[in-house]
C-alpha cells in the first residue's frame, strides 16, 4: 500500500490480511483537474511511485479531497484553517472523492468513488473543541466521518469512501484480479 494513513491501513487489513505500507513521497501536484480525475491522478502518481521500486509487487495508491462550491479541499495548512473549513461546510453539502489505482505487473487499473455529505449545523464550541483535538489536521475536508457523530447529519453512498478508502470498490477490483475472495 503506496499510503501511510492509518485508517486506509485498518480499511485495507479487513480486504488482504496482509500487506507492507510504503509511503510513496510522491510530488503530490497535477494541474487544475475536476476532483475525481485529482484524486486519480494522484492515487496513480503514488502507487507508480511505489511500483518503480517494487516492479514485482501488486501497489495500491489512494488519495482523498472533499470538493465543496467548486473548490477542492485538502488537508487544512493548521487549526485555525480547520476551524475556518468546518464553519464553511457547516450546515452545508459537500462531496468526497478517494481515487484510487492498483498497479501489478501488466496491470493498471483506476477510478474514483464520489460521496455526498451533508454536515450537521455545528455551533462555535464544539468546532473549536474538534479543532483543539487535532483530529482535523491530517484529514481532507478538516474532518474525519468517524470521529464524531455531530460532524455528518447524512450521507450518500460509500461511508469507507469518507473515510479515505473506498472500501466495497478495493474489494471489487482485487477479486476481478483474482486476489481476494
Amino acid at each position: 500500500m503506496a499510503s501511510a494513513s492509518p485508517r486506509r491501513k485498518e480499511i485495507l487489513s479487513r480486504i488482504v490480511p496482509a500487506f507492507t505500507v510504503v509511503p510513496s513521497g510522491a510530488d503530490e501536484h497535477v494541474p487544475p483537474l475536476s476532483p475525481a480525475d485529482t484524486v486519480e491522478a494522484l492515487a496513480c502518481m503514488k502507487a507508480e511511485s511505489v511500483f518503480e521500486k517494487y516492479p514485482e509487487a501488486l501497489v495500491i495508491g489512494a488519495d482523498t479531497v472533499v470538493a465543496f462550491e467548486g473548490k477542492i479541499l485538502g488537508k487544512p495548512a493548521d487549526r485555525e484553517d480547520a476551524v475556518r473549513t468546518l464553519r464553511m461546510l457547516s450546515g452545508k453539502e459537500h462531496e468526497v472523492f478517494t481515487g484510487w489505482c492498483i498497479l501489478a505487473p501488466g496491470v493498471k487499473k483506476s477510478g474514483s468513488v464520489r460521496t455526498a455529505v451533508r454536515f450537521r449545523d455545528l455551533d462555535e464550541g464544539f468546532i473549536r473543541e474538534y479543532a483543539d483535538s487535532g483530529k482535523p489536521l491530517d484529514k481532507a475536508g478538516s474532518y474525519g466521518i468517524q470521529d464524531d457523530e455531530r460532524l455528518v447529519a447524512k450521507y450518500s453512498g460509500s461511508f469507507t469512501n469518507v473515510v479515505g478508502f473506498p472500501e466495497e470498490e478495493i474489494r471489487e477490483q482485487l477479486k476481478s484480479l483474482g486476489c481476494v475472495k
